[in-house]
């Protein structure tokens, strides 16, 4: 992928927390939003998801608190309804923060840093490999195995990409997905932390086993 640009358009949901590598489908019926599905589709087709912050709900249609950290993703199949809606996948490809917002259109707009990703995918730690396993095991369980098989086995993921997924498709909180995200390098230490908390909250609550959606 050639240079990434310096300013964004900036997609903010309430549920939703984005990873690199990780593809997500969108429908986009908002004229705002519809109107920078437009703007960017014949240019560089990227976008910047955010999750909102605090009590956004009764400014939703204005600019509502955002987490400054985000992923971008970029559009890889785009379906114009006669509607004028949009279907899309967006694939998580880069980590950014916000340094300043610009506010010049219906949509909201950012000028970025982007976090450096690491050329290839990097060697987990034997341990720390484990320790995800022995948590997701726990986290899924009877679900868990066949999990694995799926992810590790059959389609072959790197670690890191195995992390991003988890941490993407994981029945957990869009604020634990989000610090998740801002982990970065620490990651996957970060998630085997918040399924070990789960575990021993639904073991002290009575719940039943986790979920991969």
């Amino acid at each position: 992928m050639g240079p990434m640009p310096k300013i964004i358009p900036i997609f903010p949901l309430p549920n939703l927390v984005l990873f690199p590598g990780v593809g997500v489908p969108l429908r986009i019926f908002e004229p705002r939003y519809r109107e920078m599905i437009a703007d960017v589709a014949p240019a560089d087709k990227i976008i910047g998801m955010v999750l909102l912050k605090g009590e956004w709900q009764g400014n939703y249609h204005g600019f509502p608190d955002i987490y400054s950290f985000g992923c971008a993703g970029k559009i890889t199949n785009l379906v114009p309804v006669a509607d004028g809606t949009y279907n899309l996948i967006l694939e998580g490809i880069s980590e950014f923060r916000i340094d300043r917002e610009i506010r010049d259109r219906s949509y909201r707009q950012a000028e970025v840093l982007w976090t450096p990703d690491p050329d290839a995918d990097s060697e987990p730690d034997a341990k720390l490999f484990s320790a995800l396993r022995d948590a997701l095991f726990d986290f899924l369980g009877d679900n868990a195995r066949e999990a694995w098989r799926s992810l590790v086995d059959e389609r072959g993921l790197g670690f890191d990409e195995l992390v991003n997924f988890l941490s993407f498709h994981l029945d957990i909180t869009p604020l634990e997905k989000q610090t998740l995200l801002e982990a970065s390098a620490n990651r996957a230490a970060c998630l085997v932390d918040i399924l070990t908390f789960n575990i021993e909250n639904r073991r002290r609550g009575g719940e039943g086993e986790g979920t991969v959606q």
